[in-house]
């Protein structure tokens, strides 16, 4: 287990997967990609350890796959999606904890406020450059095959990445309008739940995903059945 990610189970539903399981990997991508990112702190670091070993196992599951007919691209391209659509989890995450600074008064301007919301902003770049690097960085025939994916993913960007912006953008205008408005006179955030940002949205992570998987669980338990006399 790298980085809390099951990279053998990965390494081997790629490996085998067809072309008609495009959504069984995103959805498996996502599960591994989340669940990672709920067992530590969410600061750049932490996600770009993530999305490296998911990259590596993606990469080295395309690359044992001896399936007829099967789209290298369209593979990778799904584990791209995979991985976005769990950074949108973590994107969600920071705007719930934001939210909850903002109620209290906080200033933009604060220290690790303020890095949060440039780490928003860095969100757009960071699924691109940590595929990039892990590809360059393991197998020249790994960066060959990632190429396309990379070139699709810098024209059209991320779903996290716009999505993180916007919320950057969001809360920094709430709390100057706060600011200016008096609703946060004699209001400071809590120095304590400020210097543990990072922890604090790892947390509304776990509650989020556990709050979607009891909606899930809810959704698929089946309906009782009658039979006649």
């Amino acid at each position: 287990m790298k980085s809390g990610i099951d990279q053998d189970a990965l390494i081997r539903m790629f490996s085998q997967a067809t072309a008609q399981q495009g959504d069984q990997l995103r959805k498996a991508v996502h599960d591994a990609t989340l669940g990672a990112l709920q067992g530590r702190e969410l600061t750049l670091r932490n996600i770009r350890g993530v999305l490296k070993s998911v990259t590596e196992a993606a990469s080295q599951g395309a690359a044992a796959n001896a399936m007829p007919s099967i789209d290298m691209e369209a593979m990778l391209g799904d584990a791209v999606q995979g991985m976005d659509d769990a950074l949108l989890n973590a994107v969600q995450a920071n705007r719930v904890a934001l939210q909850r600074f903002v109620s209290q008064g906080a200033d933009a301007s604060e220290k690790n406020i303020k890095k949060a919301l440039d780490d928003l902003e860095k969100f757009e770049d960071l699924l691109y450059d940590s595929i990039s690097k892990a590809s360059e960085s393991a197998n020249t025939q790994w960066a060959a095959q990632w190429a396309p994916v990379l070139e699709k993913m810098k024209l059209s960007g991320t779903k996290s990445g716009a999505q993180a912006a916007d919320v950057a953008r969001q809360m920094t205008e709430q709390m100057r309008t706060a600011i200016r408005e008096s609703r946060a006179a004699g209001l400071k955030a809590s120095q304590a739940l400020v210097e543990s940002y990072a922890a604090l949205v790892s947390g509304v992570l776990i509650g989020m995903s556990d709050a979607l998987q009891q909606q899930r669980a809810g959704v698929a338990k089946p309906a009782a059945k009658t039979g006649r006399r």
